[in-house]
């Protein structure tokens, strides 16, 4: 198989996290500190997983996706909603405090447009609490962390599993 841009092999990619287990166990751990202070903050394990899954599709991270939607289903979300997420806005599916979320989610991991961010910040302040609003960046900081290492690694997507 050849690289369509330039004709030749594919470059081999290095696992990330293999290659580097000091650094990839400390984003791990601080996955399970951001985990800790979500559901502290109040911020539901399923509200947690869409923010995962909106980040993972805005990165374009299969890996993520797969592995998020499992977890999504596995804490009680419906596949209806998961199957809509990406069009979140265009749908009165979700609660206005993942709404929130959400939106604080899209600003975290593409920041460059300041309205949208003081759009996102001013919503979730109708709706969530400080700690609700920390968490829930967070949650998108972290994600968007794992998005890097899965794609920049190639982690394959497992295959199909059957019901």
């Amino acid at each position: 198989m050849s690289n369509p841009t330039t004709g030749s092999a594919p470059t081999r990619r290095i696992f990330v996290d293999k290659q580097s287990p000091k650094a990839f166990h400390a984003l791990t751990q601080t996955a399970e500190a951001v985990r800790t202070v979500a559901a502290e903050a109040g911020l539901d394990r399923t509200t947690a997983e869409l923010i995962n899954l909106r980040v993972s599709q805005m990165n374009g991270c299969a890996y993520c996706l797969d592995s998020h939607t499992r977890t999504a289903l596995r804490a009680g979300e419906s596949a209806q909603r998961l199957g809509v997420l990406a069009a979140w806005r265009d749908t009165e599916m979700f609660t206005p405090s993942e709404r929130a979320a959400l939106a604080l989610a899209e600003v975290t991991t593409d920041p460059t447009d300041a309205d949208a961010q003081a759009s996102a910040y001013e919503a979730a302040r109708q709706v969530l609490t400080d700690d609700q609003i920390s968490a829930a960046i967070w949650v998108a900081i972290t994600i968007n962390a794992f998005n890097r290492v899965s794609i920049m690694s190639k982690h394959p997507v497992p295959a199909l599993r059957k019901a």
